[in-house]
C-alpha cells in the first residue's frame, strides 16, 4: 500500500472531515485529531487535518495529514501518512502508513466519485 492517496468525494470538505474523524478517531482508542485548519472563500472551502494514532505493530505513532478542498466540481481528498517507522533511518513501518491512508478511503468510500 501506498502512504499517499487522491479521490474525490461528493460532500462538502467539512462533511467529510466529519465523515473522517467519527470513523478514524471516534472508533480507535489511540486516535487524536492533533489540527484542523479552515479556509473558505464564498462557496470554496480548504481544510487540513492532521491526526495521529498509535500503532502496536510498529510501537510508534503515526501521523496523517488529510487536505480536503471544494476547488474543482467535486471535493478532493489529498491524505498522506508519516512517522510509523519503527527506526530511526528505516522508513519500514509494517503496512502501519498504508492502513492509516486507507482508513480515510474505507471511511467516505460511499461518497467515492473518482478515483
Amino acid at each position: 500500500m501506498k502512504d499517499v492517496r487522491d479521490f474525490y468525494v461528493d460532500i462538502t470538505p467539512i462533511e467529510a472531515l466529519k465523515v473522517i474523524e467519527q470513523s478514524i478517531v471516534t472508533g480507535s482508542i489511540s486516535g487524536k485529531v492533533l489540527d484542523v485548519y479552515k479556509r473558505s472563500v464564498g462557496d470554496q472551502e480548504i481544510v487540513v487535518c492532521v491526526i495521529e494514532k498509535f500503532y502496536y505493530r510498529t510501537s510508534n505513532r503515526a501521523s496523517l495529514t488529510i487536505t480536503l478542498d471544494n476547488l474543482e466540481e467535486f471535493t478532493k481528498v489529498h491524505a498522506v501518512a508519516s512517522g510509523g517507522g519503527a527506526g530511526a533511518f528505516m522508513r519500514f513501518d509494517w503496512g502501519a502508513g498504508g492502513n492509516f491512508v486507507e482508513s480515510v478511503s474505507r471511511a467516505l468510500d460511499q461518497y467515492i466519485v473518482k478515483q
